[in-house]
């Protein structure tokens, strides 16, 4: 919905989109995948082919008639704000209200900069939840996963104590929270204890794997878990797309979630895919994606390792994207059905 950002996270992916200040009228392609002058990065935008900058999206006709194709075609009820930083947009309260309005479940991914002020407008839009990205609970912390730019211990101070308010925002305005974390590998243990300690109080943490430190990051998120006494409750499988997580009760009663991207393959589309072995599909097919481009025109995407497959909205009826993402869903119900029983919804 956005591309702004305040964070240079090292592990960035932005939605598969290239940072869009720092390519502002570029006529070349490749873009520049980062850090340029802002610090962030794009890990994806050198190898995967896209071709356009994200702009802003805003609640006019055209956003509204962009997402009821999307989420007709594919028989959506919920919608997923994500940037960027969505809590940047100076119109992100007015986006929900026009989400909410078609009767669509809102979420959104933030790292927290500007929620103290936004999420008690958002929550009265509608805003169901808000996963927040935090990346410790001290500045040296936060640094370590960030670009040169924030050798500022002050800097990142700030962005510590937003991201906290952010949280306490949401809570005490019945907003849905939790604290998302992604753990890159062991030499970040600590830091992720420290955090399901200090945010396990008040909100559920999530742990995510890192799509570019896959098996080290799982050895991680197993030591945490052994760290903090965790122990399983339930494992849920998203059908049709490659999210798998697992809840864990820690000590305390805390809540603890664990989410693992599973190498799930469209059947045609990433059939011939030159990304489609072991080693060099991390993603896998996530989920349907929306975006508006600068020169105005919403697209739809499959993949953020392969931007060259987004197709226009007004093209979406005829690309086949759709009857392929259906059957490939009704497949995964039967096949999740199958292996695990009655549970799977």
């Amino acid at each position: 919905m956005i591309d702004d950002c305040g964070l240079t996270c090292t592990f960035c992916h932005n939605e598969g989109t290239p940072v869009t200040a720092d390519n502002k009228g570029r006529a070349l392609l490749p873009f520049v995948a980062g850090p340029g002058r802002t610090g962030r990065v794009s890990i994806y935008s050198e190898s995967n082919g896209v071709a356009f900058l994200a702009s802003k999206m805003i609640p006019d006709i055209h956003f509204r008639r962009a997402v009821r194709t999307v989420t007709r075609a594919f028989n959506a009820n919920e919608v997923h704000l994500t940037g960027g930083e969505p809590t940047l947009h100076t119109e992100v309260s007015a986006l929900v209200s026009a989400l909410t309005g078609m009767g669509l479940s809102v979420g959104m991914t933030s790292n927290g900069e500007r929620g103290q002020q936004v999420l008690p407008d958002c929550s009265a839009s509608g805003l169901n939840r808000v996963n927040v990205s935090v990346f410790g609970t001290t500045a040296e912390e936060l640094q370590s996963v960030q670009s040169e730019r924030f050798k500022s211990s002050g800097l990142a101070e700030s962005k510590i104590r937003a991201a906290e308010q952010t949280i306490r925002a949401a809570v005490s305005n019945g907003v849905k929270a939790s604290v998302n974390i992604v753990v890159p590998g062991t030499a970040h243990v600590d830091r992720v204890v420290n955090l399901v300690e200090s945010y396990g109080q008040f909100a559920d943490v999530r742990m995510l794997t890192s799509i570019q430190h896959r098996a080290e990051s799982i050895a991680a998120i197993s030591e945490v878990l052994d760290r903090v006494g965790a122990e399983p409750v339930l494992r849920t499988f998203t059908a049709g797309t490659s999210d798998e997580r697992t809840l864990y009760r820690a000590l305390g009663s805390r809540a603890v979630y664990v989410k693992r991207l599973l190498p799930v393959r469209l059947p045609d589309t990433c059939a011939s895919c030159r990304f489609n072995n072991d080693s060099d599909c991390q993603e896998g097919y996530y989920g349907v994606r929306l975006y508006l481009t600068e020169q105005g025109e919403y697209m739809v995407g499959v993949c953020i390792q392969r931007m060259d497959l987004c197709v226009p909205v007004a093209e979406l009826s005829k690309s086949g994207i759709v009857e392929e993402v259906q059957a490939f869903k009704d497949a995964e119900v039967r096949r999740l059905t199958s292996r695990y029983g009655a549970a799977v919804t």
